[in-house]
């Protein structure tokens, strides 16, 4: 029987080449999302190497519903829904700030305990952070809320599991060139005053190789937790920022 993988968030751009870079490593997916129209793709990509399960990541009846479509031991979760982008603190709703960390930190939490009963020594509690959660700006107030709150989670998490063998990895990209963040360059331009284009340029240029972070290749990272040596990661956060962060550590 092969191992399965949770994936929330399957259906996204990141999501999607999460669960490729998976199912090529031999591993069975469930793909967790609350439309099923976004997860019909992998499906015919994949066939039955990949399963959806439908359940809202910011309830906790999807503790249910995702426990009930596991059927082998879970090797790994990761926990990569998108959040509102709502702009910066001082317009953010207060209500956008309390749903970005109801999914990102509660729904991790849910996604956790779905799966606890089919962890084995080795599994991997993985969570997708970002670069806005070590590094705080004024214009992306519910990324980087819910992303420092989520380092501390996986701090949690690394020991609470740590003595079953399982260990817990937050994974930090920089801006990937999604549509996602479009909508925050967005959001900045019209702040500021700008073209899209040139906001888009700007951000780039934060960047010590002037890039986004790409989606494979925080793929790629999440496979290489796979490996039993990546067991010395425990509890720490995977920073792809493609050089943008400036703090140290």
């Amino acid at each position: 029987m092969r191992d399965q993988a949770i994936v929330v968030g399957a259906g996204g751009a990141l999501g999607q080449a999460i669960v490729t870079d998976l199912v090529a490593a031999g591993i069975d997916v469930l793909g967790v999302a609350r439309n099923p129209a976004s997860l019909a793709a992998l499906g015919e990509r994949h066939g039955d190497r990949f399963r959806a399960v439908i359940a809202d990541m910011a309830d906790d009846t999807a503790i249910k519903a995702i426990g009930a479509a596991i059927t082998a031991p879970v090797s790994i979760v990761v926990h990569a829904p998108g959040v509102p982008v709502a702009g910066g603190v001082r317009a953010a709703p207060i209500s956008a700030l309390v749903e970005a960390c109801n999914i990102k930190v509660g729904g991790f939490v849910r996604l956790v305990r779905a799966a606890e009963p089919h962890l084995r020594r080795g599994s991997r509690l993985v969570a997708i952070g970002g670069h806005y959660g070590f590094e705080p700006t004024a214009y992306a107030a519910t990324a980087g809320v819910a992303n420092a709150a989520l380092a501390n989670l996986v701090r949690q998490m690394s020991w609470a599991y740590g003595e079953l063998g399982v260990t817990a990895h937050l994974v930090a990209p920089g801006p990937a060139d999604t549509e996602r963040l479009h909508g925050i360059a967005r959001a900045r331009a019209e702040k500021e005053g700008v073209s899209f284009d040139t906001m888009l340029d700007r951000m780039r240029a934060d960047s010590a190789i002037g890039a986004f972070t790409s989606v494979e290749s925080v793929a790629w990272a999440i496979a290489l937790l796979l490996d039993p040596r990546a067991d010395a990661f425990a509890g720490s956060t995977l920073m792809l920022d493609a050089g943008r962060r400036h703090a140290i550590p």
